[in-house]
């Protein structure tokens, strides 16, 4: 996979994965990956909604990582990866106004196909 990093100025993603402590991964964590399209013409209005998304997760107790890369290759689709220490961390995220905000721009963007999983994990093996 090809992507490059989505709003400019937004703090790179915690380096947690291989860098995390083992009592992270003492129990299982919740990984949350998959994609979100939008009209690649939107892309540019996409951008700074994203990066407030980007940053108030970042700072919600439990984030890990989150981020979101435009694919390089298919205008327009944007991958999202998260991480989060437990299920009530990603439950709260979930619920957070800031989430809400982000929902309320879809219509506007062109936000229409949207497909996330959650994953649970235990401990990264570098690769």
């Amino acid at each position: 996979m090809h992507a490059r990093s989505v709003g400019e100025g937004v703090p790179p993603p915690r380096k947690t994965l291989p860098l995390a402590p083992k009592a992270l991964y003492a129990r299982r964590v919740l990984l949350v990956v998959g994609t979100i399209r939008l009209p690649a013409r939107n892309l540019a209005a996409a951008r700074p909604v994203m990066k407030r998304m980007a940053e108030a997760s970042r700072a919600e107790e439990g984030c890990v990582e989150y981020g979101y890369a435009e694919d390089v290759f298919d205008p327009g689709l944007i991958h999202v990866k998260e991480l989060w220490v437990d299920r009530g961390a990603l439950d709260r995220h979930c619920a957070a106004p800031h989430l809400a905000e982000w929902r309320a721009t879809w219509a506007a963007l062109g936000i229409g196909d949207r497909d996330l999983r959650v994953y649970e994990v235990g401990e990264p093996r570098a690769l």
